[in-house]
């Protein structure tokens, strides 16, 4: 696992997540749009980031995705990987990060964001843990306190996930359902 920790306090930050939100294009996905000749959209997820997801999931992190575009692969990976908040279509993440906060009853800095641009910018400021990837533009990796080592949708969240789970103590646990 090769992050690069622009914050020193960023397993304290993770210690304190409860929950984990992510974007989607650019973060769960390589930021590759793929369309069909009937205006199907298709999105290439990493298996791997998956079962990153539903091991955090399994420690008691809560999960989300708060994302710009508005497609139903999203609804069907969510609900593979068990992550019961789903925000699509939205302009102003913000908005929606202040709805999750209502919702849930958690404070902003009990919430990791992942994202890769701009428009996540104003969530990553609010956040407790803001976490990037490599390829994000450098306006926003100079704003997070983690930049993962691999590259979105190949194993970005599942390190992501690591981080958190590593700094709760809950990874070796993890790791012992495999390790035997």
């Amino acid at each position: 696992m090769s992050m690069s920790n622009l914050d020193p306090n960023v397993a304290e930050r993770a210690r304190a997540t409860r929950m984990m939100v992510f974007d989607v294009d650019g973060v769960l996905t390589d930021g590759s749009l793929f369309y069909g000749d009937h205006g199907e959209e298709y999105k290439a997820f990493n298996s791997r980031d998956g079962h990153g997801i539903k091991m955090l999931r399994s420690t008691g992190i809560a999960t989300a995705i708060i994302t710009g575009r508005t497609s139903q692969v999203v609804i069907h990976r969510a609900r593979n990987l068990g992550i019961a908040h789903i925000f699509q279509g939205v302009e102003d993440k913000l908005a929606a990060f202040d709805k999750l906060l209502e919702a849930s009853g958690l404070k902003a800095g009990e919430i990791a964001y992942m994202g890769d641009d701009l428009v996540d910018l104003p969530v990553l400021r609010r956040c407790g843990l803001a976490i990037t990837v490599p390829d994000a533009p450098e306006e926003v990796k100079a704003r997070c306190h983690l930049v993962t080592g691999a590259a979105a949708g190949r194993g970005a969240a599942r390190e992501a996930c690591e981080c958190i789970m590593r700094a709760q103590g809950s990874w070796a646990a993890q790791l012992a359902l495999y390790d035997r």
